[in-house]
This record gives structure tokens, C-alpha cells and sequence, in this order.
């Protein structure tokens, strides 16, 4: 019998993480594709991986190119790969799919093959699903039935990629009581209340500082006091101990 070896692309797909002082909300970046397959269509970003770098690289090199970022590699983590046969039309692909989480937010311009860029704000819906919305544009996290094949087309994220963010946010809601890497978004230091709001959104609801500080004590290590321009105590920092 004759077996045929699949010759695949290789992708890095990359959610990457921030933070919106200003709307105090979790953001994830999505672009949107100017090119067919999907043309039109709000996505993660990805990148093709070169002969000469590995998966870990080329996510932060989608950084530093797309975002202008320079990150450490703590700021980036391996999610999981896909390799539905169908995921993309065409020629067969895998993705290799990253978190990135960044420390800040700079201005987005949309790169070659992509109309537009911008952050979309994670909101919790309960029973562990999430949505991420835009102005008038809105997406959810999937249920393990709806992957792939019972998408609307019209609804959804190109290629996989609803699948992909729900992925990850189950990693993340998963691993916040022993890596938390989500925290990274606020910073290389936070206040317990500023963790607490993380944790909050991803499911885990800690009522006050201290029951946080000492269910999480082993992950965090304090760093002072945060600045304080108006009246009362400064709160204590603290960053991730493993970061």
C-alpha cells in the first residue's frame, strides 16, 4: 500500500494580550484580511515560519514586525497546534499557535495584508465562554461541538481561529493558580486588586486582597509601593515570581 506524506505550510498564529488602562479591560488583537482566503475577515495574526528560526522566534518576531514590540521570551508561550485537514482551504497548513502577552500598547498601523487592525475587548458570558467585541463587531468562544464545521461562516473568525481564542482562554482561566503569564499585561508590577480583576474575568472571583494573597502567595513576590498622587495608604506591587 502506498502512503502519501503530507507536505504542509507551517504557521505561527499569535494571540497576543493587552491591557486598556483606560477602558480597564482585557483586549486580544485581531486583524483583518485583505487578501483571499477569507478576504474581509476579522483574524488572528500570523506569520509564516522562516528556514532558520523556531516556532517561540518567529511569534516574537510577529511582534517586534507587526507591533513594534521587542519582547523577552517569558512574553510569549506555546498554546497547541491544529491540524484539522480542512482548516484551510487550499494547501494544507498547521498552526502552531502562541500567546503573547504585552507589557504595553502601542499604536497599531495595519501591515501588508491586512485593511485594518485593532483590539477587541474580552467580556466573560459565563459557564467559562467569552466574547470579544469592536464597535459593531462581536465574537464568542465556541462549545466543544461547534468547532469548525458548524461555524456561520458569516459570524465568524477566518480559518479556525474562533477555535483557536477559545483555546487560549481556557489555557489562561486553567493555569491561573500556577502560572498566571496573563498577568503580564499589567506590567512588570501590579496591585492585588489589579490581579484580582484578571482573575475575575476569567472565572475565578477573589473577594479581597487578602484570601488572593494568600491563596497566590507562592506565584507573586513583592516589589514595594505603587505611586500615589491622591490621599491614602499606596497600594503594594508585586510581579510574577517566575517571570
Amino acid at each position: 500500500m502506498t502512503v502519501t506524506l503530507e507536505r504542509p505550510y507551517i504557521t505561527i498564529t499569535n494571540i497576543i494580550w493587552s491591557f486598556d488602562w483606560r477602558t480597564q479591560q482585557i483586549n486580544v488583537l485581531l486583524i483583518k484580511r485583505a487578501d483571499a482566503p477569507f478576504k474581509g475577515f476579522w483574524a488572528l495574526p500570523e506569520t509564516a515560519m522562516r528556514v532558520h528560526e523556531g516556532a517561540h522566534e518567529a511569534a516574537l518576531r510577529l511582534v517586534r514586525e507587526k507591533i513594534g514590540l521587542s519582547l523577552s521570551a517569558v512574553h510569549a508561550e506555546q498554546l497547541a497546534t491544529f491540524t484539522a485537514p480542512d482548516r484551510v482551504p487550499g494547501n494544507r497548513a498547521l498552526s502552531l499557535s502562541y500567546m503573547t502577552f504585552l507589557p504595553d500598547r502601542p499604536k497599531l498601523v495595519p501591515g501588508p495584508g491586512t485593511t485594518d487592525a485593532q483590539w477587541f475587548a474580552l467580556a466573560p458570558e459565563g459557564h467559562g465562554h467569552f466574547s470579544f467585541h469592536y464597535g459593531k463587531y462581536a465574537f464568542t468562544t465556541l462549545a466543544d461541538n461547534e468547532y469548525l464545521h458548524d461555524q456561520t461562516p458569516t459570524t465568524g473568525l477566518a480559518f479556525d481561529h474562533n477555535w483557536i481564542l477559545t483555546v487560549a482562554c481556557r489555557r489562561i482561566a486553567n493555569k491561573l493558580n500556577y502560572q498566571p503569564t496573563i498577568l503580564l499585561i499589567l506590567g512588570p508590577t501590579f496591585t492585588l486588586k489589579q490581579a484580582r480583576y484578571i482573575y475575575n474575568q476569567f472565572g475565578q472571583h477573589e473577594p479581597d486582597n487578602s484570601n488572593f494573597l494568600r491563596n497566590h502567595q507562592h506565584l507573586l513576590t513583592a516589589t514595594g509601593t505603587s505611586q500615589q498622587d491622591g490621599p491614602g495608604r499606596p497600594a503594594k506591587e508585586y510581579r510574577l515570581t517566575h517571570a
